[in-house]
């Protein structure tokens, strides 16, 4: 009588795939995304090993979800944001789970939570200050891919961002170049790599045209619409006040409107503005606002890009993707409108 045929268990599958157990019986059982190539080789070695599968269970592409946890996605930037992720996504047959921290750490750290309980296979992170003292250690024991993006840290990660240091000191070298030697600023939320990037730039276009870094000339707008109401309000009783001023982002550069016109006093006329996170109505407002525009909707595409390489690709090294901006020169910084830079070609 024949011995009976020992039993083939899942380790010595996964041992023989070069695979983690757990990434074994994803692919078994379709509870999670593994990628094409790494599926193969576990079916392959399945077979090879005669490894004997219950009849109950239907391999076939297992359904993927992506999670993302940003700031206030209310805001016309992280819309836009979004629309990029969500585009992108859908290309690659993910489906989307949406959570907004609202920028406070607390949330963050439960939003990061609520993504890892739903078993989203990856994480899109816009991350607050705090980043790594409350989301980090729950990412890292998740085990999920994660991407940050809009914010920099220094954590070895996957990141897409955009340049804030130079895209803020061109804009003050503009300024300067208008004839302005005391521009104000308000600066974003402390402890961002936003915040402090702007901060750099705004310094050293000052420093480079060899004028004092001032720092009664900087008001901290905690990435508020009140916040910037409350940081120019403050900026203008300076004597002598400044004559331009830097708004550190979209929301804050509401705020700043807003104070202007509770004192009277006419942009583009009284003071300069200029502003960071262009916005659809920034040229539709009068003076209509010099501002940086971030590719918001390239920068979401590309972390989906980013997760999934590091799905395909578990061991590769970090990448750190920085995209350009790109100065939208109006009339509030001082230029003459555009109908008087490009006047109309006179009629034959």
């Amino acid at each position: 009588m024949a011995a009976p045929r020992r039993r083939v268990r899942m380790r010595e599958v996964a041992e023989h795939a070069g695979v983690s157990t757990s990434t074994v019986s994803h692919v078994l059982n379709g509870t999670r995304f593994v990628s094409p190539a790494t599926q193969a080789a576990v079916l392959a070695a399945a077979e090879e090993l005669g490894y004997e599968l219950p009849e109950t269970v239907e391999i076939a592409p297992s359904r993927r979800t992506l999670g993302i946890a940003i700031s206030s996605y209310s805001n016309p930037y992280m819309a836009e944001l979004i629309q990029g992720v969500e585009q992108e996504a859908i290309r690659a047959g993910f489906a989307l789970f949406l959570c907004d921290s609202h920028d406070n750490p607390k949330q963050e750290s439960e939003a990061v939570r609520t993504l890892l309980t739903h078993h989203v296979d990856a994480i899109v992170l816009a991350p607050t200050s705090q980043w790594e003292e409350t989301a980090l250690p729950l990412l890292h024991k998740g085990g999920r891919p994660y991407v940050l993006i809009d914010r920099l840290s220094a954590s070895p990660c996957d990141q897409v961002v955009c340049d804030s240091a130079s895209a803020t000191a061109t804009l003050i070298e503009h300024l300067i170049g208008h004839g302005h030697h005391r521009i104000g600023m308000v600066s974003g939320l402390p402890g961002l790599s936003t915040s402090q990037e702007r901060l750099r730039g705004y310094q050293r276009a000052l420093v480079d045209a060899g004028l004092a870094v001032d720092e009664h000339l900087v008001r901290c707008g905690h990435s508020s619409a009140s916040g910037g109401r409350a940081a120019v309000h403050s900026l203008l009783r300076n004597e002598p006040r400044p004559t331009a001023i830097f708004s550190a982002n979209n929301a804050m550069t509401v705020g700043a409107l807003q104070a202007f016109d509770e004192l009277g006093i006419r942009v583009g006329d009284d003071v300069a503005l200029v502003g960071f996170d262009d916005f659809e109505w920034a040229s539709a407002v009068r003076p209509a606002l010099t501002t940086v525009a971030q590719p918001f909707h390239a920068m979401g595409a590309r972390a989906v890009q980013l997760l999934l390489h590091r799905l395909e690709n578990p061991m590769a090294a970090h990448r750190v993707v920085r995209l350009p901006t790109e100065i939208q020169y109006r009339d509030s910084c001082g230029c003459p409108p555009l109908d008087r830079r490009f006047p109309e070609a006179p009629r034959n």
